[in-house]
């Protein structure tokens, strides 16, 4: 297994390409074949704050859907991207709210500001920062979000401990991300990274729930799941006919999922 700093360089390096070039088909940074991100990305262009321009399509859900936002909220988007995600946010905050984007690819951030300025939200700003030292105080959020980014983070223990951090205490998270279920042949989890990138780091569901409880969260719920579903010449090309049977039976797959939690109290 790579070590983690270097999974984050691969991580950095696919992300800052498609931040200069949004409209093009990225190549995985770990291998040749071609990354198609929409396939799990949702349909954002009706919801209120939604901005074409800082819509890369690499989502996995919409997690402000569930996410609670009042008016007047701190917001932190964690893996912010272009903003897609904070500017939504941003519309259910108002005036009066704050939304605060972290990411850790320079040319993403660039971006973001880029689209900010032209907005001229006074109130929505992004920080260069990794998820798991986040460059904010404790207790800083009111709601964390976060759309396909933290199965992409080494070290998920210290993501959602950080998470815990920023929150205030009362304070919630919502993030979508992607998850496994059953047990993916190892061919197959490799080439649907190629084709889905954010496949790259996903864990099965019940660690990544076990992780959240072990950070502190409570009132842990699962809003959304949905299956993945992969292009059927890539599942012939790296599953056996057994295997197959199997994935069609739903015995094994792909899923991204919706999950809330609740900082009830401070450690």
């Amino acid at each position: 297994m790579k070590h983690s700093e270097e999974l984050k360089d691969i991580v950095k390096n696919k992300y800052s390409q498609i931040a200069l070039n949004p409209g093009k088909r990225q190549k995985c940074g770990c291998c040749d074949s071609k990354n198609d991100y929409s396939i799990i990305s949702d349909e954002y262009s009706g919801l209120e704050g939604y901005v074409k321009e800082a819509d890369l399509n690499l989502g996995c859900g919409i997690p402000t859907k569930y996410a609670g936002i009042s008016s007047g909220d701190t917001v932190v988007d964690l893996g912010s991207g272009a903003g897609n995600d904070a500017f939504v946010a941003r519309a259910l905050v108002g005036e009066n709210g704050r939304v605060i984007g972290i990411d850790f690819t320079e040319e993403m951030i660039a971006k973001a500001e880029l689209n900010n300025t032209k907005l001229g939200y006074s109130n929505v700003e992004f920080k260069l920062g990794e998820i798991e030292n986040l460059p904010l105080d404790e207790k800083t959020a009111d709601v964390v979000i976060s759309n396909c980014v933290l199965n992409l983070v080494p070290d998920k223990n210290k993501a959602f401990n950080e998470i815990f951090r920023i929150l205030k205490t009362g304070g919630h998270f919502c993030v979508s991300d992607i998850v496994l279920f059953g047990k993916l042949p190892e061919g197959l989890k490799e080439s649907a990274t190629a084709y889905a990138g954010c496949v790259s780091g996903a864990i099965p569901q019940e660690e990544y729930l076990r992780i959240i409880s072990s950070a502190g969260f409570n009132e842990i719920e699962v809003k959304i799941s949905k299956d993945v579903d992969l292009p059927e010449d890539l599942l012939c090309g790296y599953l056996s006919e057994q295997e197959k049977k199997e994935y069609d039976n739903k015995e094994f797959g792909i899923i991204s999922i919706t999950v809330t939690g609740n900082k009830l109290m401070s450690r």
